[in-house]
């Protein structure tokens, strides 16, 4: 599996802020820890079963994560041509196997504050993920993850920290293939973050969702 990871962490580089909502939209911050049956108002994890899979396993109690956002998007060659075709080149794949594509990314944040606030451990994280992720038997299929700033609001304090935004593609002769690939290398890597090798190396005070009343959706 191609795997690979990058930091936007500049002054100019945007902040992901959670709890978050959209003035523009309805979409908002649907808090899985605190009720897991919210995840019935994320639209696409219901026509995406791999998705609502990786929801439920990164927001379970035991898991050392939260997500802030999510969302899949079809790859076709009528209307990402350019996208689809770097992938092919990253890949290598012939043109007969990657007609239809698909991507997704997930928001996540450490639950632990001190692992939240230090870059240099998160970094370190990424590079175990990334080299267990090259491991996998995915031929047509890639994940990049990018590291940057956060802020997580809890009562009346502001957490600064840093997020992880990663990113699954996966390309097919058909969607079918394409939904196929994608599902499978998506349930490997969010295996790989819930493993021992990447949980926290000891115990802190964590984020607590819970005092947050909001209930409302990913974007």
């Amino acid at each position: 599996m191609l795997a690979e990871w990058t930091a936007e962490c500049t002054a100019d580089a945007p902040t992901l802020v959670v709890p978050w909502s959209d003035p523009d939209s309805a979409a908002r911050y649907v808090d899985l820890r605190a009720d897991p049956y919210d995840i019935a108002e994320i639209p696409e994890a219901d026509h995406y079963p791999a998705l609502g899979r990786a929801l439920r396993s990164l927001n379970a109690s035991r898991s050392p994560f939260l997500t802030a956002k999510c969302d899949v998007w079809q790859l076709s060659a009528d209307e990402q041509p350019d996208e689809l075709e770097a992938l092919r080149f990253e890949l290598d794949l012939d043109p007969e196997e990657s007609h239809a594509g698909i991507a997704s990314y997930i928001d996540i944040l450490w639950r632990d504050r001190a692992l939240f606030a230090s870059a240099h451990q998160q970094t370190e994280m990424l590079d175990r993920l990334t080299r267990r992720a090259e491991r996998l038997d995915h031929h047509a299929a890639a994940l990049a993850c990018v590291l940057r700033p956060a802020m997580f609001d809890f009562e009346n304090a502001t957490v600064e920290g840093f997020a992880v935004t990663f990113y699954v593609r996966a390309l097919g002769h058909a969607p079918s293939a394409a939904i196929e690939h994608w599902s499978s290398a998506l349930d490997d890597i969010t295996a790989l973050l819930r493993s021992r090798d990447l949980a926290p190396s000891r115990t802190s005070a964590t984020i607590d969702t819970s005092a947050y009343p909001l209930r409302v959706r990913h974007m």
